[in-house]
């Protein structure tokens, strides 16, 4: 029985050795899938320019997800079983999901811009390219272009204070959107645009963040398979919408 036990501590001591190594590939360590739900993610540094923003930090090992193209886009893979929510219930919560952050400010204005491209599966329930607003595992927002449980792609919202909400909003039969969050240091909106022209607002509330935050993006795949969510026209400028209800 002893003997066991010793074994068993050393292969998992290698295991985990073993998950921290950096990659070359643009796959994900999959064994992020069996990391502790409940443990607070730590926050890494790193290096990761797209657009016009660098992004210095990454929880759940984000920097070894994601490679640039030679289009200037942003490849972001994500492993199955792989996600970020505070269920109510308890039974689904899950932080294992690798995410690049970006520090702000959050007493100045910010808007945070990405056309993203999930990629949607027959059987990738809950597939989809992110942007969050993170302060910690259990205050943050995410705004999200999604697969749904019968496959149709919405703009989802999720907002967590200790546990997560859950909002699906519009239906889309397009490939790509753009995504939006903006805020002016007392309001906090999300949007999404066809064109980059008009946009929708999907949800709005009080920005009650702390002054030190972070922006980010991630891809998620919950359930069956992987996700492999693309990233163009990345921005971040330290501004607002001048109208809250258009996103303009």
């Amino acid at each position: 029985m002893k003997s066991n036990i010793f074994y068993q501590t050393i292969l998992a001591g290698i295991f985990i050795l073993t998950s921290c190594q950096p990659k070359d590939s643009v796959k994900c360590d999959e064994s992020q899938q069996i990391k502790s739900e409940t443990a607070m993610n730590k926050i890494t540094d790193c290096k990761i320019s797209a657009g016009n923003i660098t992004f210095t930090n990454a929880i759940n090992g984000a920097d070894n997800c994601v490679k640039l193209l030679n289009n200037g886009a942003l490849e972001f893979y994500c492993a199955e079983g792989l996600d970020f929510f505070s269920d109510p219930n308890g039974k689904l919560s899950n932080t294992t999901l690798p995410i690049l952050l970006v520090p702000v400010d959050n007493t100045k204005p910010f808007t945070l811009i990405a056309k993203v491209t999930p990629e949607f599966t027959t059987e990738g329930m809950y597939n989809a390219a992110d942007l969050f607003v993170y302060s910690s595992d259990s205050l943050w927002q995410k705004l999200a272009f999604e697969q749904d449980e019968y496959g149709n792609h919405r703009i989802v919202t999720v907002r967590t204070i200790g546990t997560s909400d859950d909002n699906n909003h519009d239906k889309l039969d397009v490939p790509s959107v753009y995504m939006k969050i903006s805020s002016d240091t007392k309001t906090i909106a999300s949007y999404y645009s066809i064109d980059k022209k008009k946009w929708n607002m999907v949800r709005l509330y009080k920005n009650s963040y702390p002054k030190n935050i972070y922006l980010g993006i991630s891809s998620q795949s919950p359930k069956k398979g992987s996700c492999t969510s693309q990233f163009e026209e990345i921005s971040l400028s330290f501004d607002n919408v001048n109208d809250f209800r258009l996103g303009e």
